[in-house]
C-alpha cells in the first residue's frame, strides 16, 4: 500500500483515472466528502470493489483524519485481495478541507 498526501491525491484526481473512496459509514459520507469521491464502507470494501473495479484500477481510500484507522485498514484489505494500485490518503477529509480543496455534501 502506498501512502499519498493531499497534493498527490489532487494531482491524481486531475490527471489519472483514479477512484477515490471514503470508507466511513454512509451518514458520514452524506454530511460531507471529497468532491468526486464515492462511498464504500470499510465492512464492504473488498466485496464492493471486486464487483465494481479491476485489480489494476488506481484506488485511493480515505476516512476522517490521521487518527482514523479505517483507511489504512481498507487499503491493506484491498491489497491483500489482489488490488495492485492502492493508495491511503491518511489526512482524510479534515486535511483536504483545511487545504481548501473541493468538498461536497
Amino acid at each position: 500500500m502506498n501512502k499519498i498526501n493531499k497534493k498527490e491525491l489532487k494531482d491524481m484526481m486531475e490527471h489519472n483515472n483514479i477512484v477515490v473512496i471514503e470508507v466511513l459509514e454512509p451518514k458520514e459520507f452524506k454530511k460531507e466528502h471529497i468532491k468526486g469521491a464515492i462511498n464504500i464502507p470499510l465492512a464492504e470494501i473488498v466485496s464492493e470493489s471486486k464487483e465494481r473495479f479491476g485489480f489494476e484500477q488506481d484506488i485511493a481510500v480515505y476516512c476522517s483524519d490521521y487518527d482514523c484507522k479505517a483507511s489504512p485498514t481498507a487499503a491493506k484489505k484491498l491489497q491483500n485481495s489482489g488490488f495492485t494500485h492502492v493508495y491511503d490518503f491518511a489526512g482524510g477529509k479534515k486535511e483536504w478541507k483545511e487545504a481548501g480543496y473541493p468538498m461536497e455534501s
